[in-house]
């Protein structure tokens, strides 16, 4: 490869691109010129000829020296948080501190600082460094400065330095569900699990069972692919939201809004629920669309309804809640039902909230975007409602949500939101042992100097949202708050690179605002991740994931990581949602079906052997600590080793154990296999039994195999260790 440019190299290393970065093997890896010149012109600099990358070079340095201020300042509580501001060179300058209450604090301390004056256009520039005093409160302040005749603020986000368990929760550890909602279906639901079934399921799993949680997927607004009207076709992927802010309508539970009692038609609406439970118990998959489509009409038939004085008032305090990005929000649904989801193919004056038609469209279908965001507040009562439930059977943290690393490309965040998100790039993963081509997750991620100098504010209302009404949330892909792969639209994987971005401020926001729901923080961190990085969220109080399949002892035989060895600060599980549950899992349904769908890279024979080992060690590690006799085998009886499983899971001094909903059935289908689009019917597979019959709520609260697995666990966690 031609050696870099070094003005291509200072120019990324400014901007926080990694030049070079270490694989999966450990081979170093040189970026190429054109990923470099591509990722940096994604943040709006042009670095294509020696000279623009000179241009760039002394622009970046001016914009420093004419700052007065950073444009957001971030630290811990207890230390001291320095900082440095720019005023004429010689003058003096008055600092001060006004805290998010609005109290005004001294206090600040000028401090050394010798760095040479600037020469910015013949006026010489100063800078002088300052110290904040220590043992602020957390929270969202403003640092003050006045010099001469300038006055000007800035961001002061102070975090906690260790977020941790909340206090209901104590010192004891706990268990809980995971489900991927829209597969666990009732006897009232409308095709698809909704906010009610997770309610009845949060009470069941704790009144009965002990249980202090319930893991969800990604809850997010879906986007629809396809022409705008009744043949568009909801996304499945709860991975590829249209909005990670606002919530996915299709989880309501038509019946439990307040209007309905005062509905003349609902006839029609028992009719089309109807009409949708007797075609999902024809097919063998969630019919997200035919449910939906349903479930918008009585919807909209609820919209119409008068409210009572007091139902207004919460509407308009919803409302003014959440402001202005609601309204966009509810604007991008109503163009998209118009226009179609991809808002780039869109008339140019409707391509930006700002753009010359919006306000005209808004003015002329205003009924319609009243509609979306009338939803919106309909879901924040249902999820209030669930997690009411929860923690009312007993539970001590209630719903888990789950944080999709990004949006759709053609989505509502990236439309309201596309002035903070670098566009013309996607985020995704290098290659690694599973995936040695990378991944492309088609996502544009955030731009940190973007977000930096919006004060995080997307960041934080984002945060905010998913922890409004839960006891915690898993954030999929923890790492990508660290740095990010940057992939250059219309290249492979293989040749993007790394961004990094501010972690001390995003995972330092996570905490402030989980710290503000009481709420805890876990973080999906599988897969290749610097080993720095695990020691710092660990420091930062937030939990880790690890996953009994991968938990191997890579410095020794490369056998089961022994139980007591596992990691005390995690949640911990037997499978995951990648996987399928753990009775195909033993069965090796996750080989076959990726020999069907033409997905290995080595002969099926070879795989499987391969497969057949790992499980017998697995075997040998349940036996040799007593969890399984001699005579049980995996294929005779998958039970009692799922049974096995978990209780080795309890041996771990793990502090959060979970259980796949899917096991506590004895399903056997993967919800999600990686690789593929339609050739598998990806978040579409609705909760079924040993048998491949589906199992209802109703269902599940008299299995008597679930009843098993949740006393399992339960007794496992309670026991000496």
């Amino acid at each position: 490869m031609t050696e870099l440019a070094p003005s291509l190299v200072e120019l990324a290393r400014r901007f926080g691109i990694a030049t070079e970065y270490d694989d999966w093997t450990g081979r170093r890896v040189l970026v190429g010129e054109r990923t470099l010149v591509a990722v940096l012109a994604a943040l709006g600099v042009a670095a294509g000829t020696e000279q623009e990358r000179n241009v760039a070079l002394t622009a970046q340095r001016r914009s420093y020296w004419e700052r007065r201020m950073p444009a957001t300042i971030v630290g811990r509580t207890g230390e001291q948080i320095r900082f440095w501001v720019h005023v004429t060179h010689g003058d003096p300058a008055e600092v001060w501190l006004q805290l998010e209450d609005g109290t005004v604090r001294g206090g600040v301390v000028q401090v050394d600082n010798f760095t040479q004056p600037f020469d910015l256009e013949g006026r010489w520039i100063g800078e002088a460094s300052f110290v904040l005093p220590a043992h602020l409160p957390v929270g969202y302040h403003r640092v003050h400065l006045r010099s001469g005749d300038c006055e000007t603020s800035t961001a002061l986000i102070v975090t906690p330095d260790w977020l941790g368990l909340p206090e209901q929760l104590g010192a004891r550890r706990a268990w809980g569900l995971a489900a991927q909602l829209y597969s666990v279906r009732s006897r009232q639901s409308w095709g698809v699990g909704d906010l009610t079934d997770l309610g009845d399921l949060a009470v069941w799993s704790a009144a009965r069972h002990g249980a202090d949680y319930v893991l969800v997927n990604p809850l997010h607004a879906a986007g629809f692919s396809g022409p705008a009207g009744a043949g568009s076709r909801m996304e499945p992927s709860p991975y590829l939201p249209t909005s990670r802010r606002f919530f996915n309508p299709l989880y309501l539970r038509v019946e439990a809004i307040p209007e309905y009692a005062d509905l003349t038609k609902r006839g029609r609406v028992r009719r089309l629920r109807s009409d949708v439970q007797h075609r999902a118990g024809k097919i063998d998959a969630i019919d997200r669309d035919g449910g939906w489509a349903a479930k918008r009409e009585a919807l909209r038939l609820l919209h119409r309804v008068p409210r009572s004085a007091g139902r207004e008032l919460g509407y308009a305090a919803f409302r003014d809640r959440e402001g202005q990005a609601l309204d966009d929000f509810a604007t991008w649904c109503a163009l998209a039902e118009e226009y179609g989801d991809d808002w780039h193919r869109w008339p140019e004056s409707l391509r930006h909230p700002g753009a010359a038609g919006v306000a005209g469209f808004v003015e002329r279908n205003s009924d319609a975007i009243d509609f979306h965001r009338w939803l919106q507040w309909q879901l924040d009562e249902q999820l209030a409602s669930a997690q009411s439930q929860a923690i009312r059977a007993g539970m001590a943290l209630g719903v888990m949500h789950d944080l999709a690393v990004g949006v759709h490309p053609n989505g509502a965040d990236t439309w309201a939101l596309q002035d903070v998100m670098a566009l013309g790039v996607t985020a995704g993963a290098p290659p690694d042992e599973f995936n040695q081509l990378g991944q492309d997750w088609s996502q544009p991620p955030w731009r940190p100097d973007r977000l930096d100098e919006q004060e995080y504010r997307p960041f934080r209302a984002l945060i905010r949202a998913v922890l409004r009404h839960a006891g915690g949330v898993r954030i999929d892909h923890i790492i990508g708050l660290f740095r990010l792969w940057w992939i250059p639209g219309g290249a492979p994987p293989t040749e993007g690179t790394y961004v990094r971005y501010d972690h001390e401020a995003m995972i330092g926001i996570v905490a402030l605002e989980a710290h503000r729901a009481g709420a805890l923080v876990v973080g999906e961190d599988l897969g290749t991740v610097e080993p720095w990085v695990r020691d710092y969220l660990l420091l930062r109080g937030v939990l880790g994931t690890s996953i009994l399949w991968f938990e191997l002892d890579r410095d020794g035989n490369g056998g089961p990581l022994p139980a007591e060895r596992w990691r005390e600060y995690c949640l911990s599980s037997v499978t995951t949602h990648d996987l399928p549950p753990t009775a195909g899992y033993l069965a090796g349904d996750h080989v076959r079906l990726r020999e069907s769908l033409g997905l290995l890279t080595r002969p099926v024979e070879v795989e499987l052997e391969s497969d057949r080992a790992e499980l017998a060690a697995w075997m040998a590690e349940l036996r040799r600590v007593g969890l399984l006799g001699d005579g049980v085998d995996a294929q005779d009886d998958p039970e009692q080793v799922i049974l096995a499983l978990y209780r080795y899971l309890g041996r771990t001094p793990s502090r959060l154990l979970g259980v796949a909903l899917t096991d506590a059935v004895g399903d056997r289908r993967t919800q999600n296999q990686p690789g593929t689009t339609d050739e598998y019917p990806n978040w579409r597979v609705p909760l079924t039994g040993p048998d491949g019959r589906p199992v209802l709520l109703e269902d599940v609260f008299t299995d008597r195999r679930a009843a098993a697995l949740a006393e399992a666990v339960r007794e496992a966690i309670a026991a000496p260790r």
